[in-house]
């Protein structure tokens, strides 16, 4: 009769102890059903699933391998494992998955327990955790600390909207992000990345810059504020901004581009990027004049931003059209995926802004980067804690991939 055994070894790991103890299991007719093998901080979890022809032959190999084991100073541990539950496992192959991805400067207890709890209460089962960060200094400043945990979950939740609302809750309660996707073939095949500039690529609203340049400064953040928050039609409020901003002298434009900061994590993003192939955009409801100094800074590949009209070196004050609003920016992305052959489904889109939000629905990962609540809750992932280059975390990138 034959035997299904999973055999668990764990100990002090050093080089050779996976081909030490496979080389028992070198028998014939016995066959390796599922393996898995993690270190963490030296210590070995291998496991291994196999099929042994008859009882007798399991007897004698179970001894051989607990001989090794403990040659080795390893400790194993056996456990049956009858047909029904193996076909049960076998038939659930083809079970939706899951990736709960957790960003934050610092993961605790407290955290992952809120946020497995919530899986666990979603009817979903965790098949593995990974830590996806670098190793952190014990001394690191939390201002510059890194740290993300993916988890991969089988099956399908019970009730994804009251699952992305948990989660969103939890976010807001300690401070971090959690992302849920599907994990499908078009996670791992993104090939376009678009995104806003003005407090997303870059830490200011430039319009709010000219006004304050202008002698506008409070006015003209007043209307950006609210159409960020989706309380004005972004069209109208940035018609209304500009006519605030007639007479400025063209010489401040200068020198209010050499004063713009990158986000955080900007550089890392794109170097990345680049390296995976992916083209960039930038789609800005902004200003060309300024976004093609961003673009040579990183590298992108495509602008489509506002026109700054000037005459005689002045600001007209003119809103020249066609204005890059959200309609715009969700046509521009559906345009530039085509042009590159490439489905909605492999592109990725990142902004703050309530314009934002129709090409956020649109790509295959719209990420609200450092948003405001509404467009936060209205996006499909959020991330408010780290930098940009935490978006490399959604796409499964580790620490450890990037260059250098």
């Amino acid at each position: 009769m034959r035997e299904i055994v999973l055999i668990n070894i764990t100990g002090e790991d050093r080089p050779g102890l996976t081909a030490a103890l496979t080389g028992v299991l070198v028998q014939g007719g016995i066959g390796i059903l599922d393996i898995g093998l993690a270190v963490m901080h030296g210590t070995l979890s291998f496991g291994i699933l196999v099929d042994i022809p008859d009882t007798e032959a399991a007897s004698h190999l179970l001894q051989g391998v607990q001989a090794k084991a403990h040659e080795l100073g390893l400790q194993a541990r056996y456990t049956p494992v009858s047909e029904a539950d193996y076909q049960h496992w076998v038939d659930g192959h083809g079970s939706a998955r899951h990736i709960v991805t957790l960003l934050s400067r610092k993961v605790t207890p407290e955290q992952l327990q809120r946020v497995t709890s919530v899986i666990a209460d979603h009817g979903l089962t965790i098949e593995r955790i990974e830590r996806l960060s670098s190793r952190v200094a014990l001394d690191t400043a939390p201002a510059k600390s890194k740290a993300c945990i993916e988890i991969s979950v089988r099956g399908e939740p019970s009730d994804t909207q009251a699952l992305r609302a948990e989660f969103f809750a939890l976010a807001d309660t300690f401070g971090i992000d959690i992302a849920f996707q599907l994990d499908d073939l078009f996670r791992r095949n993104r090939r376009l990345a678009v995104f806003d500039m003005d407090s997303t690529l870059i830490e200011a609203e430039v319009i709010d810059e000219l006004a304050k340049a202008a002698g506008v400064g409070e006015q003209v953040s007043a209307i950006t504020e609210r159409a960020m928050r989706g309380e004005l039609d972004f069209r109208a409020s940035f018609k209304e901004r500009m006519a605030l901003l007639k007479g400025l002298d063209v010489g401040v434009l200068d020198q209010i581009g050499a004063s713009l900061r990158l986000t955080e994590g900007a550089e890392t993003l794109f170097v990345e990027l680049k390296r995976l192939g992916y083209k960039t955009a930038i789609l800005s409801g902004g200003f060309s004049y300024f976004a093609k100094q961003v673009q040579a800074r990183l590298g992108i590949d495509y602008v489509f931003a506002n026109e700054l009209e000037v005459v005689d070196g002045k600001v007209t004050g003119v809103a020249v059209e066609p204005i890059v609003d959200a309609q715009r920016k969700a046509d521009l992305l559906t345009e530039l995926a085509r042009k590159e052959g490439l489905q909605l489904e492999q592109t990725i889109a990142v902004g703050d802004g309530a314009n934002d939000l129709p090409m956020l629905a649109l790509a295959g990962l719209g990420v609200a980067f450092r948003a405001k609540p509404l467009v936060r809750q209205s996006a499909k992932q959020s991330i408010s804690t780290l930098g940009l280059d935490g978006i490399l975390y959604l796409l499964g990138m580790r620490d450890r991939d990037a260059r250098g």
